[in-house]
């Protein structure tokens, strides 16, 4: 084998595996990759200003019909728990910030809110694999990933479980 093939083919392999890596899915068991985004007001919040707290990491867009509905879900339990320990990050995948904020008035969310515009493109999308909304995570006190995607009554069970009644 020449050394042109034999860094053909060693090349290949390693380029799948990097493209792989890069769409890999955040796993249960791993720390939250950070986020730092723009809230309403205009403040950036970062998710590690979070530690010490069960977050659940919430990405939707106000466009999005199953994205509000959840939020309605939410903002019945979101009062239940935040005395104990528990919040709210939305990351809205909007463009409009005018459309964004709309929604969170006309939801009535009182939890934490941030926009990263672009959709799909946006960098926070991309960097947690985000490909449907609403996509959720559910973050320990110490920052790691603990569930995904739970329906409300699970997490009104995890949080139970987690934080008590």
């Amino acid at each position: 084998m020449d050394m042109i093939n034999l860094k053909n083919s060693f090349f290949f392999p390693v380029v799948i595996f990097i493209a792989l890596a890069g769409k890999a899915q955040i796993k249960s068991g791993y720390d939250a990759p950070e986020i730092a985004l723009t809230s309403a007001n205009g403040d950036t919040i970062r998710l590690s200003s979070l530690k010490g707290k069960v977050v659940l990491l919430d990405f939707w867009a106000s466009w999005c019909p199953p994205c509000r509905a959840s939020n309605k879900q939410l903002v019945k339990l979101y009062p239940k728990f935040k005395e104990k320990g528990f919040e709210i990050f939305g990351v809205s995948l909007d463009d409009s910030k005018q459309s964004w904020k709309k929604a969170i008035q006309k939801d009535k969310i009182s939890w934490l809110q941030t926009i990263d515009r672009g959709g799909w493109e946006a960098q926070t999308a991309i960097k947690w694999n985000i490909s449907a909304i609403p996509t959720s995570y559910l973050i320990d006190k110490d920052g790691k990933l603990i569930a995904k995607d739970l329906e409300v009554k699970d997490l009104a069970k995890a949080l139970k479980d987690i934080l008590g009644e």
